[in-house]
């Protein structure tokens, strides 16, 4: 993303003071060019940031009252009833059980405007993927979904204000969406990065222009950012000749693991178990691990598995956003910075 300064401190004055003498002439036409000399050199003393993060505040986008009461869903839910629901209450449910509750406002109004958007998309994209329902509460099908009763459980003795941040989150987003050439993105999301989200296609194997790579600056403060996971030796190979019988443990186990390459993000793209190659994304299904961004430690009779950051790392991190947002960037800023190109708009 190419950043601009917005600098109004030079301004163009009038040249109709004729008869005002020499003396206001002169300063009529001087004061600018002073002004613009200092614009240059706190220009040149302060040169525009190299970083990656967004800079330019984005102008202010007007929720559309009552747009989500007005919308109606079919929900399918985990018994196998439809119930059919308005997109304020759908939304409430999602944002409850798919963002802690605890993190800023700024950061569920983002995610309650990426549910809204992931939800238009994938009911318009997905045909009759739910024959009589829109939509359904298996996150792993589409997304996670809470009841207000289910979330008080969770949430203990902040059910009250918490209820209250993620009925504001919604209330304040109310009917805009994530745009991309004025049609609904697919929004995904997920927990937390190793510092950068992929590219769609190194993930996935699709190109998405509103799905590249970005910076993201959650860290060590992320619960679970950086995890191990152990496997004995015999575990490790059986899990993978599991999908790999072709696989050869029979050398020793230093010699198991390695080939292991990266691209820019830190995600594995290729390791090479047991004389087979595959990618970091069948690695990370195969041995269930956190993230494809991950090391590999071969002991003596077991492999460590050095993992950082958790879910496919595609779109917005969610703990990133609470970063963002921890730092004075708004939910319009948050999801146009991890959407490339994206807009947010109540207009379709």
């Amino acid at each position: 993303m190419v950043k601009q300064r917005n600098d109004h401190r030079v301004s163009t004055w009038p040249r109709r003071a004729v008869a005002a003498g020499l003396a206001a002439v002169l300063l009529l036409f001087l004061v600018p060019f002073l002004l613009l000399d200092d614009g240059e050199e706190d220009e040149k003393a302060q040169p525009l940031p190299s970083a990656t993060l967004p800079v330019i505040e984005p102008p202010q986008i007007t929720p559309v009252a009552g747009w989500d009461a007005g919308q109606t869903l079919r929900l399918l839910k985990s018994d196998g009833t439809v119930e059919e629901i308005t997109m304020a209450d759908y939304l409430w449910g999602v944002v409850s059980a798919e963002m802690p509750a605890s993190f800023q406002l700024e950061a569920l109004k983002a995610q309650a405007v990426a549910a809204r958007t992931y939800c238009i998309y994938q009911r318009s994209a997905s045909g009759d993927k739910h024959p009589g329902a829109d939509v359904c509460t298996d996150y792993t099908c589409c997304q996670a979904y809470l009841t207000k009763e289910q979330a008080a459980v969770g949430w203990g003795e902040e059910a009250g204000r918490y209820g209250d941040k993620i009925t504001a989150a919604v209330a304040e987003t109310d009917g805009l969406l994530c745009l991309y050439n004025g049609a609904p993105i697919d929004a995904v999301f997920f927990s937390s990065s190793a510092g950068k989200t992929s590219d769609a296609v190194t993930v996935w194997g699709t190109d998405v222009p509103y799905l590249t790579s970005v910076d993201s600056p959650e860290g060590e403060e992320v619960p679970g950012w950086q995890t191990r996971s152990d496997f004995t030796a015999a575990d490790f190979t059986a899990r993978f000749l599991e999908i790999h019988p072709e696989a050869d443990f029979s050398g020793p186990a230093e010699s198991w693991v390695g080939g292991l390459t990266t691209d820019e993000t830190g995600m594995v793209t290729a390791v090479t178990i047991g004389g087979v190659t595959v990618t970091g994304i069948e690695a990370r299904s195969i041995f269930g691990l956190r993230s494809a961004h991950f090391t590999v430690e071969v002991g003596e009779d077991q492999v460590f598995l050095w993992v950082t950051g958790y879910g496919h790392g595609v779109g917005m991190s969610q703990y990133g956003a609470n970063a963002m947002a921890s730092g004075g960037k708004s939910f319009q800023e948050i999801l146009e910075w991890y959407y490339t190109g994206a807009k947010v708009s109540g207009e379709l």
